[in-house]
């Protein structure tokens, strides 16, 4: 969106609230700005009210990030023309610049996304393929050959993380859960292919539980993730 924020005007009787002071005088903002406490969550709002018809059918609304998702081009065109028509009748505009179309591969809130599922950023990988080996004295004394093949499989196996699969449908879905004196731990999955993962450190008095109360625990945290 083109400048998210101040397309959204602030009530005549708070924008007192808004004045700040400068050598040339005092000066209030009309519209939202940044800094407010309530602004992301008013301009969520916002967007999910104007986008609610479609919304997690064929469109995603993160603040000012909107994501159209489609299975051909023909039904993204239609969808194009839904989101946009929404826009434009909520008065709200974008700005050119920003705005991708008919992409086959996406970087959205951290992840790479196109056909096949979700993926990991390739960004977020570099340090780990560029770790180096062990050069020192020190280090190689403490690093025998059988750690240095454990380590770069470790490289490896970080690198090719398994893809996310988006869910279809509302059927065959199976929950695994774990729990250890550490943390719990669950993945969703649907026909054998993972479609997220989710973990949780245990607190202090949740360390005490027997392991039958930490096994329930982490069916409830997986059914609630």
């Amino acid at each position: 969106m083109r400048s998210g924020y101040y397309q959204l005007r602030v009530r005549d009787e708070d924008i007192p609230k808004t004045t700040f002071r400068t050598r040339y005088g005092h000066y209030e903002f009309q519209v939202m700005l940044f800094g407010l406490t309530n602004a992301p969550t008013v301009f969520i709002d916002l967007m999910n009210r104007v986008c609610k018809p479609y919304l997690d059918r064929f469109v995603i609304v993160f603040i000012d990030d909107i994501l159209i998702y489609s299975k051909n081009r023909k039904e993204h065109e239609g969808h194009l023309k839904l989101i946009l028509k929404l826009v434009k009748e909520g008065e709200l505009y974008a700005k050119f610049s920003k705005c991708e179309f008919w992409l086959s591969k996406v970087k959205f809130l951290g992840q790479v996304i196109d056909s096949e599922g979700i993926h990991v950023n390739p960004a977020k990988i570099e340090a780990i393929k560029d770790w180096e080996s062990p050069k020192t004295p020190t280090e190689i004394s403490q690093f025998l050959e059988k750690t240095e093949a454990a380590f770069q499989l470790l490289k490896q196996k970080l690198c090719s993380a398994l893809i996310l699969t988006l869910p279809e449908g509302s059927e065959n879905f199976v929950v695994y859960c774990d729990a250890l004196h550490k943390g719990l731990g669950a993945v969703l999955m649907q026909k054998e292919k993972v479609i997220t993962y989710a973990s949780c450190q245990l607190k202090v008095h949740e360390k005490n539980y027997t392991t039958y109360d930490l096994e329930l625990g982490a069916v409830v945290f997986a059914l609630k993730m």
